[in-house]
């Protein structure tokens, strides 16, 4: 199994200028923002990318404060499939890190999230056949099929705006980006 880089949470203090920043300078545009947490609604996640293959790139929550002792929330790795994504929760139990895996559907993307020897957050996730905007969090088990969480994903997602399949999502992207 591959694990290929595909974006970081980056904790902020300044949102606007952030976001200035990275569309202004670097050429990215915000693809999708919502609560980072429904309780707080005021808090808003935003997704960037550059690329209409990847639904981002770069995401930013602010909530960094001073005494914080890391600007990341995590890291992520795209692997290729779902049993790709079982197997590394496989490895993780196997050894002695198994009570740290905490299984995430997205949506668009079936994850587990754990945390390093030193605390960084990582998420290991394939992407769902599937696009949901984001951000969205629901759990799922490791004892699911690809089957079961498919079903899943359709019925908790499906009737929310912005569902579609995959396909259609990175194709209307692609032509937005010029990719």
């Amino acid at each position: 199994m591959k694990l290929r880089w595909s974006h970081a949470v980056v904790y902020v203090s300044d949102l606007d200028a952030m976001i200035a920043f990275y569309s202004d300078v670097l050429g990215f545009e915000v693809s999708d923002r919502g609560p980072l947490d429904p309780n707080m609604p005021e808090i808003e996640v935003v997704f960037m990318t550059q690329v209409g293959t990847d639904h981002h790139q770069i995401a930013f929550a602010p909530v960094r404060s001073e005494d914080m002792k890391s600007n990341f929330d995590h890291i992520a790795f795209r692997v290729d499939s779902f049993a790709d994504v079982k197997e590394m929760a496989s490895r993780l139990n196997a050894a002695g890190h198994g009570a740290e895996v905490a299984p995430v559907n997205h949506g668009n993307a079936w994850s587990i999230y754990f945390k390093d020897p030193e605390g960084n957050g990582i998420e290991i996730f394939c992407d769902s056949p599937y696009h949901v905007n984001q951000p969205q969090l629901t759990g799922w088990s490791l004892e699911d099929s690809e089957d079961d969480l498919r079903k899943a994903t359709e019925e908790q997602f499906g009737a929310e705006a912005g569902f579609s399949s995959m396909e259609e999502y990175t194709s209307r992207r692609k032509a937005e980006l010029g990719d």
